[in-house]
């Protein structure tokens, strides 16, 4: 659609439309004022006159634009009644960079926000580049192949010498995208069609074992234990509990119910329609979660959250409390998607029905359960928690754990292997100490939203005695003080 816009740099109207699939931008001399509008309203109705008529010639209209050339005829042919017609060498078709702005525009109300910007991110850092001066008729297959073979080159993440194979299928793939419009709307046939993409290694999940979580229980920061039962007992996605708000907390029900999801710093859909769900509560997510309540119910509208009352960010989170949480219990690096996974396994090491753990999770079916968890599925029963809820029961109210003795003198003295039992309860394991809150200056007490007062926990230990705290700040409400043990 044809339209008159301003450009801010020179404040000259620009007559904006559409020809043969390109976006066509020409500028006037004009400065922007009502008179000069409706002159140029003028030009803009005979050029869609003609252009229904179909009569329209871009250099008639815009002798001087650089873009003329494109749409000039090259040579001219005889019909067989005798009259002479103009017609091109090939077809015409817009710039790779045109089509490609234009098809994000066309589609951009299909996508998420955070889709849209990695896919533009794409665009403007690795196809544009290196496609975007070419019509896109003209990009062959070798073109393409040459492409990716350079993506393999380019500094990586890290000392990575190439970008992965995952990263270089996602960029082919939207390229792929891209021309099959193209060959779509022009009728010739995608250069694209069939490259191959690369092979991928295959991936297994790595949870943590029930004995591990005990630990991370056990060691995790008070102002984060109630966080983690949530993720280690829920199977949400980090994006699903960083946007997940007290509206979707149903104490009464006993559910949670997932709708949002936090990408990117914005709200945002779910994954996708099968990730809408509602995920039952555990006694131990129950009671974390009515723990919770007490420090930022009135605090802010997301049920874990910052001092601000914002979501928490994912990055900051994982540099400051989930590695260093790690390293401090001496467990394998892993990422903090894992806790999901960890939910998954021990449901189906409770014997939890798979139909009822893919709904859990947010699986539309359980093809995807069985291959990813396959070698973790023992002989199911049909239940519908209640084993999930014994095993928490048995396990997770045993407190710290310390190792009762070696695998091998456990063995001799039971005559089993399988009966080893490598923790018991205890109080050996000094839990994680909240550091001091950094960056507040003035007063030592901020008012909420509801002004309630947030106060400065206790301070920590003497230096030598902390167990390696993450550089973390964290209050808590007056009414939900920390009970400081040694």
């Amino acid at each position: 659609m044809a339209k008159v816009n301003v450009r801010k740099e020179t404040g000259k109207l620009v007559i904006d439309f559409t020809y043969r699939g390109v976006r066509c931008r020409e500028q006037t001399a004009l400065p922007d004022s009502l008179q000069n509008r409706k002159r140029v309203q003028g030009v803009l109705e005979k050029i869609a006159k003609s252009l229904k008529e179909g009569t329209f010639k871009y250099r008639e209209f815009f002798p001087e634009s650089a873009l003329a050339s494109r749409f000039d005829p090259v040579i001219a042919l005889k019909s067989p009644d005798g009259k002479t017609e103009e017609s091109c060498i090939g077809q015409i078709t817009p710039l790779f960079k045109d089509f490609a702005n234009q098809w994000v525009d066309e589609h951009s109300i299909e996508w998420r926000r955070s889709h849209i910007k990695s896919l533009v991110s794409t665009l403007n850092s690795r196809l544009i580049p290196h496609f975007g001066d070419k019509s896109v008729n003209a990009i062959s297959k070798s073109d393409i192949l040459a492409f990716r073979a350079t993506l393999a080159q380019v500094p990586g993440r890290g000392d990575k010498a190439g970008l992965s194979p995952k990263r270089i299928n996602e960029i082919i793939g939207l390229l792929r995208q891209i021309l099959a419009e193209a060959a779509e709307r022009f009728e010739f046939t995608s250069p694209a069609l069939n490259i191959k993409t690369l092979r991928l290694k295959k991936t297994d999940v790595h949870p943590f074992s029930l004995n591990d979580v005990q630990q991370i229980m056990a060691t995790v920061r008070p102002d984060y234990k109630n966080y983690f039962v949530t993720r280690f007992l829920t199977g949400m996605r980090t994006g699903e509990v960083h946007g997940l708000k007290w509206k979707y907390v149903d104490f009464d029900l006993r559910i949670l119910k997932v709708r949002e999801t936090f990408v990117l710093g914005e709200d945002e859909y779910t994954k996708t329609d099968g990730s809408q769900r509602d995920i039952q509560m555990s006694q131990p997510v129950y009671d974390a979660l009515k723990s919770q309540f007490d420090v930022t119910g009135k605090l802010s509208d997301y049920v874990f959250c910052n001092l601000l009352g914002q979501p928490l960010d994912n990055k900051n989170f994982s540099d400051r409390v989930w590695y260093p949480l790690l390293r401090h219990l001496d467990l394998e690096k892993r990422r903090p998607y894992q806790m999901r996974h960890t939910a998954a396994t021990l449901w189906l090491a409770a014997g939890e029905a798979p139909e009822w753990i893919a709904r859990q999770l947010g699986h539309t079916s359980t093809e995807m359960l069985f291959r990813v968890y396959s070698r973790y599925v023992p002989n199911l029963t049909r239940q519908d928690g209640s084993a999930m809820e014994r095993l928490l029961a048995s396990k997770l109210a045993t407190g710290n754990l310390i190792p009762l003795q070696s695998p091998q003198e456990d063995a001799k003295a039971n005559g089993n292997w399988r009966n080893t039992a490598t923790y018991v309860p205890g109080t050996n394991i000094p839990p994680q100490v909240t550091p001091k809150p950094r960056g507040i200056h003035g007063s030592r007490s901020i008012r909420s939203p509801a002004d309630r007062d947030i106060v400065i926990p206790a301070p920590r230990s003497k230096a030598g005695n902390d167990p390696q705290p993450p550089p973390m700040r964290w209050m808590s409400l007056a009414s939900a003080p920390v009970h400081w043990s040694a």
